[in-house]
């Protein structure tokens, strides 16, 4: 069932000649807004727009690996506001990813007020912060037809490349809004949404308009998996290959792991020859969770009341509190986004636990 994060690694290089740029033409893309990034191994961007309804494949160019370094930079919001000539208080982080090409770390920025906007600043590990500029790049984009329009802010809430096909979570215009939607890459056309069903124990109720929060690909017994996650908060598996355009369908509950609560990134590890999902949530700090219980959990179907938990076993990493988006740098590190006591944002890299 288990597969080394190295494996995961061969098996998406092997696909990568898909996302070789052969596909994209020179120009400036027209973003709008950026809910959420995700990369393909080999530097190709992909940027999830909610306000356009358009997902982007940008190239990077950014192949060349840039050190070993340990990151670190406190106030970084402060940092990226001097910058663009602002302050912290008008500039939002919405999402951090490592470039595996390169090592290199990307932020999804947004600055709120007159004048603003959204774009993407690259921190490079020799430390160096400057923006990402989306002008003449090679890129391509597919509109996202029945995106939420009354929710803008979930309808694109997570985004990964998985086997030369981008998955896009968030919420659409269906009866049942909560969806999962596979783009192949390079880009033909978009695709309708997959409706997703899922049992959220802590309600005692199935549920089809939550949004999926955040997930992270995986391989259970071979196959390709998404373990995703909703508030309060109910982690699933959902099969790729059942992803089926149009469709509705009911996925399996694996884990309750306690209510009143948000989850925020994941990401899969390996340590000690074991795969590992770490989770950054808003109450109960990190969560461990070993992915060796993921093939033969069997689907929640009761409730779980008193904000108990249910199914997969976590432990919580106490000493990281604050986190609200992190990523896999290398094989022994994270990169995380973390809140401090005064409000700001510092950026730094942590062995991976």
């Amino acid at each position: 069932m288990r597969r080394t994060m190295a494996a995961v690694a061969a098996a998406l290089l092997g696909t990568a000649a898909m996302a070789d740029g052969a596909e994209l033409k020179k120009g400036t893309p027209e973003v709008k807004s950026i809910s959420a990034l995700a990369f393909s191994p080999e530097g190709i961007l992909f940027i999830g727009d909610a306000q356009s309804a358009s997902l982007f494949a940008v190239d990077t160019g950014d192949t060349k690996a840039s050190g070993k370094e340990d990151v670190k930079v406190e106030k970084i919001d402060s940092t990226i506001a001097d910058k663009l000539g602002t302050t912290a208080a008008n500039i939002a982080i919405n999402d951090v990813k490592v470039n595996p090409a390169s090592g290199n770390v990307y932020l999804a920025v947004t600055r709120k007020g007159a004048g603003g906007g959204s774009l993407i600043m690259k921190l490079d590990r020799a430390g160096k912060l400057a923006e990402f500029a989306l002008k003449d790049v090679p890129f391509a984009s597919v509109k996202i037809a029945g995106l939420s329009d009354k929710n803008k802010t979930d309808a694109i809430t997570s985004l990964a490349y998985v086997e030369g096909k981008v998955i896009v979570a968030g919420l659409s215009n269906e009866e049942f809004s909560s969806s999962l939607r596979t783009i192949a890459y390079p880009f033909t056309e978009g695709v309708k949404p997959t409706s997703i069903e899922m049992f959220h124990a802590a309600h005692n109720k199935t549920e089809t308009n939550s949004p999926i929060r955040t997930f992270v690909p995986y391989k259970i017994s071979g196959a390709d998996y998404l373990l995703a996650a909703y508030t309060c908060t109910p982690l699933v598996k959902v099969a790729v290959a059942d992803l089926k355009p149009g469709m509705k369908l009911k996925v399996t509950t694996i884990g309750e792991l306690g209510n009143q609560n948000r989850p925020l990134d994941m990401i899969v590890y390996t340590k000690d020859k074991k795969d590992y999902v770490l989770m950054a949530n808003t109450k109960r700090g990190i969560m461990k969770i070993p992915a060796d219980a993921f093939e033969k959990a069997e689907g929640i179907t009761d409730a779980v009341k008193g904000g108990g938990t249910a199914g997969v076993k976590f432990e919580t990493i106490k000493e990281l509190v604050g986190v609200m988006q992190l990523d896999r740098l290398d094989t022994e590190r994270a990169i995380v986004l973390m809140l401090a006591e005064d409000k700001s944002y510092t950026l730094k890299s942590i062995p991976l636990p």
